[in-house]
């Protein structure tokens, strides 16, 4: 199978690529840079230059592949709500060039949208894109669903960790580096779900290959981690104290990131498990944190 990977030297979207040629299938990666491009030879896969406002060169790519996989995403918080409708575009770009086909398309959602601190299962729905923005993406696989386009939703974790990782978890060591001390908000026992990104990775692969009648998974190998527990491997590898804010302190501490480092998003990951015999091999996120990869 030849797979269309966007976001192909991104965190996420580079280890899709790893995995996908490890397993026998051909790649055509789209990258921006030509350090990027330089990279994505080296491991065998074939580049395609473009980026997320060149919808036509998106779908050109698309158009020469059996298969999609959207990894790519503006995480430019400045101006998420824009990105968000950006990404809708390009999903809905890709699925005019897939319909009246079945070529699977693999897109990409998070965990996070629905941060109610009740147990999120692949059946639950995000509240619409008006009221959560990053709900866009899955608006738009649906709209693509409802025309008989193949699409897939991978909704992955707040923390998705590996060596390289420029997410969420750096964030919350550098805004402690910054504050001289590391924290979580209240009691600290709100939760994140997370993945290692290789584990992650198989599961757009085998998504893929076996086109499932379910449509939606969750990239989740750890259900919810205790943001304090977080805060205070980060403290103690630090060497800095680990405090609890009130609401006052945490906008101090946290600033934008706030929400994020609030987030009650506790997730299973039983029916993608039983459809695709998924199984997370990859070490959890303390071990991560705890053999240096972060510091």
């Amino acid at each position: 199978m030849r797979v269309f990977v966007t976001g192909a030297s991104g965190f996420v979207g580079s280890a899709v690529v790893q995995q996908l040629l490890q397993n026998g299938h051909e790649v055509l990666g789209m990258v921006r840079s030509d350090n990027a491009a330089e990279s994505l030879l080296k491991t065998g896969a074939a580049v395609h230059r473009g980026n997320l406002d060149d919808l036509e060169s998106i779908q050109r790519g698309a158009a020469q592949c059996d298969a999609v996989i959207h990894t790519a995403f503006n995480h430019d918080f400045s101006r998420f709500k824009q990105n968000c409708e950006d990404d809708r575009k390009v999903i809905m770009a890709i699925g005019e060039v897939l319909a009246g086909s079945n070529r699977p398309f693999v897109i990409t959602s998070g965990v996070g949208l629905l941060s109610t601190g009740k147990l999120v299962t692949e059946d639950d729905v995000p509240a619409g894109s008006e009221i959560v923005p990053r709900a866009a993406s899955e608006e738009a696989a649906k709209a693509l669903s409802a025309q008989g386009i193949n699409a897939y939703i991978v909704r992955l974790p707040p923390t998705v960790h590996d060596k390289g990782d420029h997410g969420f978890i750096p964030m919350v060591i550098g805004m402690a580096k910054e504050k001289g001390e590391s924290a979580y908000i209240g009691e600290g026992q709100n939760r994140w779900p997370a993945v290692h990104r290789l584990d992650a990775a198989v599961l757009y692969r085998l998504i893929v290959e076996k086109q499932p009648a379910q449509k939606v998974y969750h990239a989740v190998a750890e259900g919810g981690i205790a943001f304090k527990e977080i805060a205070t491997t980060i403290g103690n590898a630090l060497q800095i104290p680990t405090v609890s804010k009130d609401n006052a302190g945490a906008e101090a501490h946290f600033t934008w990131f706030k929400h994020f480092a609030s987030m009650d998003c506790p997730a299973s990951s039983e029916q993608t498990r039983a459809a695709l015999n998924w199984a997370p091999t990859h070490q959890e996120l303390m071990e991560d944190l705890k053999v240096g990869i972060y510091f």
